[in-house]
């Protein structure tokens, strides 16, 4: 990892405390929604809808405005504090619509950061090496998700598992996210500043990109949450104890697998690895059928890692205005997995959760064929964007 400059060594020390915050809340959401507040699975749908929408949207909003007006590392710091701050309310929360505001609240941070973080870390990478340089940043992000998760488990083995728990566990989340903000301010630099030579934000150039990032948004639409995934196996037999350890095996996963596959995105390029990263959701879908549980969870994490590696370089490396493009892919992942998330919610109550799988397992089956059928096309001439 000698070629990775220390901006991103210390973003990924960001990313981790932020995560193992955010891991914490995620892991117990969908049980605080459904078994200690008694909503309904639509409702939880719902807090992910929006939480998912105001994550991704406003991306496009302060992706355009860190490329218009160079402002990167300001909305990197507010955007860190703004979750720090967000998380531990959800400690007082006695509804759905406190939770999906609350977590509206902390994922607007989310959206504030991203697209200048992600073009921060861009702009430290070094040539060819976009691929290792997110791989290694997405390695950090996902080992606080699994400390996060390790921490749950520790709790929930040495107390009571329990309402009062699950709201403490809560309000701890400030201090990893106090954390995070601290060492954005302090330890990680600008990005620097490039003339302005024009005003356009968005390159005819950069069009083409979305051939193969439309790809990704139509999947996941069709994919369900990690959530689901975590109700299906509480549902499927797995004891509160337990759960922890499932997003501790996905995390791990990731971790193990996120610097090298950057290196193979590298090497083999995006369409070849995204490929790969489809099939193991289908796998992770289909093998969910079958209560394996722990090998779905593993197969979600190379999924997750695999695709947003690939895609994340892909826009480093092929964008002409990397902040903006962020926002646009960002804000489409809002739009499909909002709606996608509403969908399968509705399909779940209303058909059942078997309905939903299948319908999950199609849809992503189908657009894993279209991506191979573009490939093929683009290897025999008739379709010239890379």
């Amino acid at each position: 990892m000698n070629n990775i400059h220390k901006n991103v060594i210390y973003l990924g020390w960001v990313s981790f405390f932020t995560d193992l915050s955010s891991s914490i809340v995620t892991t117990l959401l969908p049980i605080f929604i459904v078994y200690t507040l008694h909503e309904s699975v639509e409702k939880l749908g719902i807090v992910i809808a929006v939480a998912t929408f105001v994550s991704y949207a406003l991306r496009i909003v302060f992706g355009y405005l860190s490329d218009r007006y160079q402002i990167v590392k300001p909305f990197v710091v507010a955007g860190y504090f703004i979750s720090a701050v967000t998380k531990p309310l959800l400690m007082f929360s006695h509804s759905y619509t406190s939770v999906a505001a609350l977590r509206a609240g902390e994922r607007l941070g989310k959206a504030v950061r991203s697209a200048s973080k992600d073009s921060l870390i861009s702009s430290y990478a070094q040539k060819g090496s976009s691929g290792k340089t997110f791989g290694f940043h997405k390695m950090m992000d996902v080992s606080g998700e699994m400390c996060g998760a390790i921490i749950i488990m520790i709790f929930f083995y040495f107390t009571m598992q329990n309402e009062t728990l699950i709201r403490e566990l809560f309000g701890l989340t400030l201090i990893p996210g106090l954390i995070a903000t601290l060492i954005v301010v302090f330890f990680v630099q600008d990005a620097p500043k490039k003339p302005l030579k024009e005003k356009k934000v968005l390159h005819k150039e950069d069009y083409k990109l979305f051939w193969v990032i439309g790809s990704y948004f139509l999947f996941l639409f069709f994919f369900i949450s990690d959530q689901y995934f975590i109700l299906q196996a509480k549902d499927g037999g797995i004891t509160l104890m337990f759960i922890p350890l499932l997003v501790i095996l996905s995390t791990f996963t990731q971790a193990l697998t996120s610097y090298v596959s950057g290196g193979l995105i590298d090497r083999y390029g995006t369409l070849v690895m995204l490929l790969f990263a489809y099939i193991f959701a289908v796998a992770a879908l289909v093998i969910l059928q079958f209560h394996y549980f722990y090998a779905a969870f593993a197969f979600f994490g190379l999924f997750t890692v695999v695709s947003l590696n690939a895609l994340r370089a892909y826009i480093a490396s092929q964008a002409k205005s990397k902040g903006f493009v962020y926002g646009l892919f960002y804000g489409g992942i809002a739009v499909f997995s909002a709606l996608g998330a509403l969908v399968m919610g509705y399909v779940w109550k209303i058909f059942g959760m078997q309905s939903m799988m299948h319908l999950s397992i199609v849809g992503t089956s189908s657009i894993l064929c279209m991506l191979l059928i573009y490939m093929l096309a683009q290897k025999m001439g008739f379709i010239n964007y890379k």
